[in-house]
């Protein structure tokens, strides 16, 4: 049995599932810290999503039906928490996603969570002007170098496609680059 097939059995388990879940954080609570983020953009934002996060799979991992990695329905757990924050704060402010982006990017600088120089805060301003699909898989191929299999579980989606949105959004970053 490999481990997350033990991992996922005893996280089914009554007996085990403490322990199990303990484990599953360990494992993945760093990386998704950094996938939130990366959507996100706000260290508090990040953490308030990553606990709601381990709350809807601590909720619901009895749904899990296998149908692809543990590792990819945790990650689409995650990303669609994000989506959801992003679009209930922008709907709170009475401001498009982009607008929210934009004031997400600004409070970047000043975020004392955020340890980039000048030219990660421009990186982070090209990413936040592509659109929303483009800027997952521009975060997810470039700062967590998933691959695009485990991409293609988690926004279900296909390679090809992802492929094509990564060559379209590393286009659009350059030409900002170049430009700004």
């Amino acid at each position: 049995m490999t481990d997350e097939a033990q991992l996922l059995e005893d996280l089914k388990s009554e007996k085990h599932k403490e322990q199990a879940f303990r484990t599953l954080m360990t494992l993945y609570k760093e990386r998704l810290y950094w996938h939130i983020r990366n959507i996100v953009k706000s260290h508090d934002d990040a953490d308030d999503v990553l606990q709601n996060t381990f709350i809807k799979i601590y909720s619901n991992i009895h749904n899990f039906k296998g149908e692809s990695k543990l590792f990819s329905w945790i990650y689409r757990i995650a990303t669609n928490e994000s989506i959801t924050l992003l679009n209930k704060n922008a709907k709170q402010l009475l401001i498009s996603n982009e607008e929210l982006q934009d004031s997400a990017i600004t409070n970047l600088a000043s975020d004392v969570y955020f340890d980039g120089n000048e030219m990660q805060l421009k990186l982070q301003e090209a990413i936040s002007k592509l659109p929303h699909k483009q800027q997952l898989v521009f975060n997810m191929k470039y700062f967590q170098d998933l691959k695009y299999k485990d991409m293609a579980d988690i926004l279900e989606t296909s390679e090809g496609a992802l492929k094509a949105s990564y060559h379209l959004a590393v286009k659009k970053i350059e030409a900002y680059l170049t430009k700004n």
